[in-house]
């Protein structure tokens, strides 16, 4: 990073924490009907950042009806360098208990040098962060050191069947030699942390049969497959001794 990068971070830092407080103070909780045109105003936030900011392409990816837009947008003018795919969320989840709320959920407040407001953290505070990141690249130089593609989403916290879809759909779109994703933990406070690896998730549902009535155990026990055994056979054997 050269040196006017670097000054063009601290020279707008007052407009980068105001226009984050802008998109905190959206309510745009997927989770609640109510809050759709909420979803669709933090959408347009994400649009127009990255419109302003340089980057090229930007696109607001409609779904299905009742699926809230992917946004959209790429920068691939490093010829031969690498290309990264970056994955953030601008939905948040309902706030809820609000009295556990020291400030509004949605009325940010800086204490202590932090931001407390819904979203701060998850996903909102992260994806502005890495738009900020290349945005003062983009304003100072002129141009990315990297070929860089933004996929914002607005379902994370509802299941995101709007993104699976269209991943499957775009391949040739979304391809890239590595994905980031800023939506993890640090190992501790002013300790920069980069997670390599994330579980997955899967679900199942498992019917077993037995015998259609009651088997005496003195004559059947032992003998006659149990259902229940088989169930436990087969959860203990989801994961082996390595882990």
């Amino acid at each position: 990073m050269g040196t006017a990068t670097f000054d063009y971070y601290q020279a707008n830092r007052d407009r980068f924490l105001a226009g984050l407080t802008d998109l905190l103070k959206i309510p745009s909780i997927s989770a609640l009907p109510e809050h759709k045109s909420d979803v669709r105003r933090a959408a347009d936030f994400v649009a127009s950042d990255l419109r302003s900011m340089g980057m090229r392409g930007v696109d607001i990816i409609e779904g299905k009806a009742g699926q809230n837009p992917l946004v959209y947008a790429e920068w691939l003018e490093a010829h031969g360098k690498p290309t990264v795919l970056v994955y953030g969320h601008y939905d948040v989840q309902p706030p809820d208990p609000l009295d556990e709320w020291v400030s509004p959920p949605f009325e940010p407040a800086v204490r202590n040098q932090n931001i407390y407001a819904r979203g701060a953290v998850d996903d909102k505070g992260q994806t502005y962060l890495l738009l900020k990141a290349a945005e003062g690249f983009l304003k100072t130089d002129g141009k990315l050191p990297i070929n860089l593609k933004f996929l914002i989403e607005g379902e994370e916290e509802t299941g995101g069947e709007h993104i699976e879809q269209y991943v499957k759909q775009r391949p040739d779109r979304l391809r890239a030699d590595a994905a980031l994703i800023c939506d993890t933990e640090m190992f501790a406070p002013e300790l920069p942390t980069l997670t390599t690896g994330l579980r997955g998730l899967v679900y199942t549902e498992l019917e077993a049969r037995g015998a259609a009535h009651d088997l005496h155990s003195g004559m059947y026990g032992g003998a006659a497959p149990n259902p229940f055994q088989a169930m436990a056979e087969i959860i203990t054997g989801l994961k082996g001794a390595d882990g």
